[in-house]
């Protein structure tokens, strides 16, 4: 069977090059006579991968000298009680914005260790817009979250908030290595990698040094970034495989042009798909024009016959994943950094084809 188009929110596809790559490195990783599944984390094999997954990281992101990388496990939702952990205060508080399910479920977490203070929130229309002008810090705030992307309703951050000398933390999961950013507007960044870094089971965190050692004095050994950062995510057992295949997503995304050239093609892939959506009489978009996500593509039909239909049709035609969440419905089409432009052009080809049969269904 050929490959299919996946436009999974996540776990994403990954590039064929990354994924031959791996292949052909299974049995044997570089003459070690050993696959990177079964090394020691400790070896000087394993060393060599994950110094060289940081180093390119730092490299294609612009991470500043002062800034810790670490290789963690658990995923966003750990960091969603690490962050608190390490950053507030016992009786502190800090500033969430509230722009979809999983910004809303950081600060649900987050109040479990102090005051939460949520200054603006998109909640009033189903999370379809980034609220603007953003709010500056509340004074006393220990930092201010947001979500850079939001996977479920297709929103991003075009601007970011100046936050002044309050950390801004960021859980970048579904938009992290998909345009360059200013990496010393943040304090705290995090993300899983399973979008557009490598598989499940790695979360990426970058951490402003002087942000180290501020955690609560009952914080798990496992959950405090300074521990991690002095032992250079060898505090245990790292997830080794997923640090290597992020190795290769950096190779490859170097060999592209790096950010830029990345950045470039994702703004190809979405204004083809949303200029179909701008046009279509069928097919509706549902976030907001000004806040649309270069990543997370949603929008909707008229009625869930339709909706089925065309799932159906995608799916026997190699166009998986598309199912929209509950939140929103209809379809959703992820479009990472490993999806090529082919499979953007296509999709709209099979909607367009598919207007065309039903567009009585659509008046």
């Amino acid at each position: 069977m050929s490959r299919v188009f996946n436009f999974s929110p996540g776990p994403s596809m990954l590039s064929e090059a990354v994924l031959k790559k791996a292949a052909e490195q299974m049995l044997d990783f570089e003459g070690s006579g050993q696959s990177v599944m079964e090394m020691s984390h400790r070896s000087p094999v394993f060393e060599k991968i994950i110094t060289g997954a940081e180093s390119l990281l730092r490299e294609l992101m612009g991470i500043p000298d002062n800034y810790k990388v670490l290789f963690l496990q658990g995923g966003a939702y750990t960091q969603f009680a690490m962050a608190p952990l390490n950053l507030l205060p016992e009786g502190g508080e800090a500033d969430y914005i509230e722009t979809g399910v999983w910004a809303a479920k950081a600060a649900d977490e987050a109040e479990k260790y102090g005051t939460v203070n949520r200054p603006a929130s998109s909640k009033d229309k189903n999370y379809s817009y980034i609220p603007s002008p953003l709010p500056k810090p509340r004074g006393g705030a220990a930092y201010y979250h947001i979500t850079t992307n939001n996977t479920i309703v297709g929103t991003r951050y075009t601007n970011l908030p100046e936050t002044g000398k309050v950390p801004l933390v960021a859980d970048m999961s579904s938009n992290i290595m998909s345009e360059p950013m200013d990496i010393s507007r943040f304090g705290l960044i995090y993300a899983g990698a399973q979008k557009n870094l490598g598989p499940a089971g790695v979360t990426i965190v970058i951490v402003r040094e002087d942000l180290l050692g501020r955690h609560r004095p009952l914080t798990p050994a496992m959950l405090r970034y300074d521990i991690h950062a002095e032992n250079k995510s060898l505090y245990n057992t790292p997830p080794c495989y997923g640090i290597y295949i992020i190795k290769l997503v950096l190779e490859d995304i170097k060999s592209r042009g790096g950010l830029p050239a990345i950045y470039e093609i994702n703004k190809e892939k979405a204004n083809i798909l949303y200029d179909f959506l701008d046009r279509s009489r069928l097919f509706k978009a549902t976030a907001e024009k000004k806040d649309r996500s270069l990543m997370n593509i949603p929008c909707t039909l008229p009625t869930e016959e339709l909706t089925g239909a065309f799932l159906k049709e995608a799916g026997e035609q190699g166009f998986v994943n598309l199912k929209g969440h509950r939140l929103v419905g209809g379809l959703r089409a992820s479009i990472y950094n490993a999806m090529p432009p082919e499979g953007v052009k296509k999709l709209v080809a099979l909607m367009e084809d598919f207007e065309a049969r039903n567009a009585e269904k659509g008046a």
